[in-house]
């Protein structure tokens, strides 16, 4: 590898596209018709929208016909966290009970009235406090819970199945997003015990502005739609649909479902090696959610006085792309919300950084990765020195 060419280890931001899903997307923009449409083009267009919606489905082991397209996970979030997600027949929950590291599109993008949504406590390592779900679902009226199956900033994997227990035991509904998880870990909609799932396409290889809400059944529905106007998507959606990233969805998931299990464990290997050579360089380092079961291609780690800004700069400086980890807002790395929920000190929450792997990852960004990091350590430890 050129020293020149640059390294991305921020799949989890978002992953870089395979290219038969950009041979999938420019095949759909040639498509002429509209999808609604009875005429053989419209049905070549409705054809690329259910071939991809058959390849989503059997990525979380659903059926098509409970495969809703939006605009991406924000959107899916959005639609789904409202009172008025229920079972056919039956009245939506008046309370929304979300795990406190859930994304942002989860806990500010839910319609409950703010009184009516609380933060579902971690441990320390980033998993939800079973013992306090338990004691609230049986303190009130049935709950609508969300939780995420897996974090994107640690990589921690909730026990959602168990928590689709509870929930389902107390009378309840539960959704959770698995945006991070999709084409990582194998995900089953029965398996999970979950009413309705949310996932993005960007995440797995796909195109930008993309994404899915997947219902258990037809005895789950949304009374509150968010786009209002045609009958596209069974209502849920209105709007012609976007036919080329719909298709290049499909082939993404087609390929995630394809490639699971050897690049899950590829990655494992990976990530455990870039790990290992931080704790080696930074023995003084420390490696968020150790103790928990976590996605294979991710870790999250700070080292004691470093900052995250300043890290970010260096790593990028070198060609190599990583995140701090927490959310960025006008140009600033903020203190990440989910260390905050793990109960992690303020001076190395700031110093937090990600590394995400991905398809197109080798051992040999990895040993680059390794190489950087020993600059950017050995330089802190040069300041503390001089400043002793």
């Amino acid at each position: 590898m050129a020293e020149n060419q640059r390294i991305y280890l921020d799949y989890n931001a978002t992953s870089p596209v395979r290219p038969e899903v950009v041979a999938a997307v420019v095949r759909a923009l040639e498509l002429s018709g509209n999808a609604s449409s009875v005429h053989r083009e419209g049905r070549a267009a409705r054809a690329a929208i259910e071939t991809a919606r058959e390849n989503v489905a059997a990525l979380v082991g659903a059926s098509p016909k409970n495969v809703i397209f939006t605009s991406g996970g924000t959107e899916a979030n959005n639609l789904v966290l409202s009172p008025s997600l229920r079972r056919t027949g039956g009245t939506g929950a008046s309370i929304l009970l979300a795990g406190a590291t859930e994304h942002p599109c989860v806990l500010d993008g839910h319609r409950f009235p703010p009184a009516h949504m609380e933060r579902i406590p971690t441990d320390s390592q980033g998993v939800v406090d079973l013992a306090w779900l338990q004691s609230r679902l049986s303190a009130g009226g049935p709950a609508l819970v969300s939780l995420q199956v897996a974090n994107n900033e640690t990589g921690v994997l909730q026990p959602v199945a168990e928590v689709a227990r509870l929930v389902h035991e107390a009378g309840g509904l539960i959704h959770t997003d698995a945006v991070q998880a999709a084409g990582k870990i194998p995900l089953h909609m029965a398996s999970l015990g979950v009413d309705v799932l949310t996932l993005s396409a960007h995440k797995l290889a796909g195109p930008k502005g993309i994404g899915a809400v997947v219902l258990a059944s037809d005895r789950i529905e949304v009374a509150d739609r968010l786009i209002r106007g045609g009958g596209q998507e069974r209502g849920y959606r209105a709007g012609t649909e976007n036919v080329a990233a719909i298709a290049g969805f499909g082939v993404a998931a087609a390929l995630a479902a394809d490639h699971l299990a050897r690049e899950a464990a590829r990655l494992r290997g990976l990530r455990d090696e870039a790990e290992a050579s931080v704790l080696r360089l930074a023995p003084d380092a420390v490696i968020f959610a150790p103790e928990a079961e976590r996605l294979p291609n991710t870790f999250a780690f700070a080292i004691p006085g470093l900052k995250a800004e300043t890290a970010l700069i260096s790593f990028d400086l070198a060609g190599i792309a990583l995140s701090s980890g927490s959310a960025c807002s006008s140009g600033k790395v903020k203190r990440s919300h989910v260390l905050d929920a793990m109960g992690v000190v303020p001076g190395l929450a700031e110093g937090a950084l990600r590394v995400s792997l991905g398809w197109m990852t080798t051992k040999e960004d990895v040993i680059r990765f390794a190489e950087t990091c020993e600059k950017v350590v050995s330089n802190l430890y040069k300041r503390k020195a001089n400043a002793a």
